[in-house]
C-alpha cells in the first residue's frame, strides 16, 4: 500500500489514490481511520480514481494548534490533487464533513454518499429510552476506563456501541469485524490530544439541507443507534431527490459487514448518476 503525505492547511496529511476515472473520495468516521475503506479500495478503484485520507487528529495525520476546519482540510487536499470535481462519500463524521463539503463548495461535488451519517447542527429526538440511557452508560464506562488509561476495556465498550449496535450481541458480529474496529479504536486512543479550534460551518449543515442539489445517495444499517437512524430519515426527507438506501443486519460499519453489498449499491448508484 503505497501512502503519500502533503502539508495542508497546516497538518501533514496521509492520503492514499488509487485508480482512474471521476474522483471519488472516501472519508471515515470518528472512531477510524483510513484502514476503514480497506474492502472498498480495490473495487472502487476499478472503476473511479479514488482518494481516501486521514482526517485531521486521525491515523497519520497530527492534530497541531491552530484554527482550521475538516471541510476547508478536504477542499486543500483536492486542490493539491488538482481535483477539481469530485463525489464525496463519508461514514459518520466523514458524512458530515462531506455534506459541509457539498455546501461550502458545491460546485466541486457531483454527487454525494452519507453513510450512517452524522449531522452538524442536527440533534434527533429519540423514542427507545432504554436503548439510549444503555448507550449512554456505555460510553459513560468506556470514557471512565479511557481515562484511566484502560484503552482495551474503553474501546470494547465502544464496540458494544458501534461495530454491535442495539439490537444484537457481540458473538453476532462477525469477530473480524469487530476485531478491525477495535484495533482502529486502541490506535485512536492512543494518538495525542487534539490541540486545534475547529471552526464550524456556518449556519450549520441541518439548516441548509435544501441547498443540496446533486445526486444524493443516503445510506445506513438497520442495526445501527437510533440517532443515526433518525439522521438518516431527516437527510433523505431534506435533501431534494434523495435516495436511501437501509442496509439489513449491519450497524455503524455497513461497508465492513458487508463490503460486496455495500460497493454494489455505491457503483451502480453513480453509474446511474
Amino acid at each position: 500500500m503505497a501512502f503519500s503525505f502533503a502539508d495542508i492547511n497546516g497538518t501533514r496529511m496521509r492520503y492514499e489514490v488509487r485508480g482512474d476515472g471521476d474522483p471519488l473520495v472516501l472519508i471515515h468516521s470518528g472512531i477510524a481511520d483510513l484502514r476503514l475503506w480497506d474492502d472498498q479500495m480495490d473495487v472502487f478503484a476499478s472503476h473511479h480514481r479514488v482518494i481516501r485520507y486521514d482526517v485531521r487528529g486521525y491515523g497519520q495525520t497530527p492534530h497541531p494548534p491552530g484554527i482550521y476546519s475538516d471541510y476547508e482540510d478536504l477542499k486543500g487536499l483536492l486542490d493539491h490533487l488538482s481535483i477539481d470535481q469530485t463525489v464525496v462519500l463519508g461514514c459518520s463524521m466523514g458524512g458530515a464533513i462531506a455534506i459541509d463539503f457539498a455546501l461550502a463548495y458545491p460546485g466541486r461535488v457531483t454527487a454525494l454518499i452519507p453513510v450512517a451519517s452524522a449531522l452538524n447542527g442536527y440533534e434527533p429526538e429519540e423514542t427507545d429510552v432504554a436503548a439510549k440511557e444503555e448507550r449512554e452508560r456505555l460510553f459513560t464506562e468506556s470514557n471512565a476506563a479511557y481515562e484511566a488509561g484502560d484503552f482495551q476495556t474503553a474501546a470494547h465498550l465502544y464496540a458494544r456501541v458501534w461495530a454491535d449496535g442495539p439490537k444484537r450481541s457481540s458473538d453476532q458480529v462477525d469477530p473480524e469485524v469487530r476485531a478491525q474496529a477495535i484495533a482502529m479504536m486502541l490506535d485512536m486512543f492512543e494518538l495525542p490530544e487534539d490541540e486545534g479550534s475547529e471552526q464550524p460551518l456556518k449556519p450549520p449543515a441541518a439548516e441548509r439541507l435544501s441547498e443540496i442539489k446533486v445526486p444524493t445517495l443516503v445510506m445506513v444499517g438497520d442495526y445501527d443507534v437510533e440517532t443515526i437512524l433518525l439522521t438518516a430519515d431527516y437527510l433523505a426527507e431534506n435533501i431534494s431527490g434523495a435516495s436511501k438506501e437501509v442496509m439489513a443486519e449491519v450497524a455503524h460499519y455497513p461497508n465492513m459487514e458487508k463490503p460486496a453489498e455495500f460497493n454494489q449499491i455505491v457503483l451502480d448508484f453513480l453509474k446511474a448518476v
